[in-house]
């Protein structure tokens, strides 16, 4: 059985709440927050963070800054989709360009996958 609380992380996440990237705050306030299906933001998993969570759609949604895109920042996501895809959750990663530039393809995108659902 995964233990998917950690209380180390706990006041970890309560932070990441309050400090959100601006990214974040456009996604969650723009749209997650008022969708349709249920997301919480940081929610924590074992070891790990997740930015955004649908449990009725086993879906994360991963806002990457830049260094996800080193070569250190993109082996940790791989070993990290690893985790949630052995868990039976999709992530689904957007760079914060994309939510800059692209909201609306972003918006389309998680429309897409949850209407799969």
């Amino acid at each position: 059985m995964v233990k998917l609380r950690n209380e180390k992380l706990k006041e970890n996440s309560r932070k990441l709440r309050k400090d959100m990237t601006e990214e974040e705050r456009k996604l969650w306030h723009c749209f997650l927050k008022t969708c349709e299906i249920k997301f919480y933001r940081q929610r924590v998993f074992e070891n790990y963070i997740a930015d955004f969570y649908c449990p009725s759609a086993h879906l994360i949604i991963e806002v990457d800054g830049s260094q996800h895109f080193e070569d250190e920042g993109a082996a940790k996501d791989e070993k990290r989709n690893a985790y949630f895809y052995n868990l039976g959750i999709t992530v689904l990663r957007f760079s914060n360009l994309q939510i800059k530039k692209e909201f609306q393809t972003v918006k389309e995108t998680v429309y897409s996958y949850i209407g799969k659902q």
